[in-house]
């Protein structure tokens, strides 16, 4: 039996925790009148204390980064490249900017809405295995950003999956080296390890 996740989900104190949590669970959108829907493979933790790279993205982007200044369980998107759409999940809460971004998801409902919005002809890795090809697969735009995680155009499942601690790896997160050695390193990328729909290895 499947159920919605709660905004108590996201407002735990430890993003690490809640970003490995996140494997397994369900992603949902209803967007156009469209649902759409994944298993959670990959995710992304960024915390404000001990971590440059969030600092940085604090400092640069500071009035959009207002998004994160929010109780856990709120969407926070932003673009990259001028084209690339990054889901991230605001947690704890507006005095602890903490998120979670969702790297990629096994793609499962509307998948043919998903083939549509990719210009993909068959459901292969490419369709949601990334943050920005998974944004565009389900629908998600920086307008949604505020949006709860909790309600009817973005939510979470979960469908009673148990991951183990084998089955899940660790390693660094992606694209952080103008972050510095520190950041870059640290082990807060957690994909499932026999998926093949996780974002290619870097």
């Amino acid at each position: 039996m499947s159920r919605k996740l709660s905004a108590a989900f996201f407002q735990r104190p430890d993003v690490l925790t809640i970003s490995r949590d996140l494997l397994g669970k369900h992603l949902y959108t209803h967007i156009d009148g469209v649902l759409t829907a994944g298993r959670i493979v990959e995710t992304e933790a960024y915390r404000h204390e001990g971590d440059q790279s969030l600092t940085l993205h604090l400092q640069r982007k500071r009035h959009q980064a207002q998004g994160l200044h929010v109780p856990g369980g709120h969407a926070y998107i932003y673009t990259v490249y001028n084209r690339h759409a990054l889901f991230n999940i605001a947690t704890h809460d507006a005095q602890h900017p903490d998120a979670v971004l969702i790297r990629a998801i096994e793609p499962l409902i509307g998948v043919e809405e998903m083939l549509r919005r990719r210009g993909l002809a068959k459901p292969v890795r490419a369709l949601t295995a990334g943050p920005g090809v998974l944004s565009q697969a389900l629908g998600i735009t920086p307008a949604l950003t505020g949006q709860p995680v909790t309600g009817d155009i973005i939510w979470f499942e979960d469908h009673a999956e148990a991951v183990a601690e084998a089955d899940v790896l660790a390693s660094a997160r992606v694209g952080l080296a103008y972050a510095g050695g520190e950041a870059a390193g640290l082990p807060w990328r957690f994909r499932l390890r026999d998926s093949k729909w996780t974002s290619p290895a870097k």
